[in-house]
């Protein structure tokens, strides 16, 4: 895998390659190679990985998914802040179907590095609360509902939330 710092030096390479074909007159290749580092910018901001993770994941084909975010090995020196936040999301995910002690570290870790979107946050919360639930513990689980509730704008989760709220009455 290319680290942040070799993808950066790659893109200015080819920049400075568009700019020679600008200037040599060849606007065509210079608009293409332009392009083409716009590519190679957009890898350090969205790593390839986590994409195809990403969308393995929307086609619930977890084993795949979990392949390429397994991939990643050093997930704090290859990705930014944001994408660190979520790999550990992902991972949390992935780690909910077998070990829930692992997909509560996780899910805490990508709360705490900082998940852009509040819909994410509230699925996160909403994980936590199932996790703090299943180990009995109903004050914890109320709290991250809440949480949940306030951070779903747009009431995707809002069936979820009920179901988890009507098995908190059994408990």
């Amino acid at each position: 895998m290319l680290n942040k710092i070799i993808r950066l030096g790659l893109t200015a390479l080819v920049l400075v390659w568009a700019i020679i074909e600008f200037a040599d007159g060849h606007i065509g290749n210079g608009i293409f190679i332009t392009l083409l580092s716009g590519i190679v910018l957009f890898t350090y901001f969205r790593h390839e990985r986590m994409i195809m993770a990403l969308w393995y994941m929307r086609k619930q084909d977890m084993a795949k998914a979990a392949k390429h975010v397994n991939a990643i090995k050093n997930p704090d020196q290859s990705l930014t802040k944001g994408q660190v936040a979520y790999w550990y999301f992902l991972k949390g995910v992935l780690e909910s179907q077998t070990n829930m002690n692992k997909a509560e570290s996780y899910m805490r870790k990508a709360l705490n590095t900082g998940l852009r979107m509040k819909q994410d946050q509230a699925m996160a919360k909403l994980q936590l609360a199932g996790i703090a639930m299943s180990r009995r513990r109903k004050r914890e689980a109320q709290a991250l509902l809440t949480e949940a509730k306030k951070l779903d704008t747009r009431g995707m989760l809002d069936d979820q939330i009920k179901m988890f709220k009507q098995q908190l009455k059994r408990i």
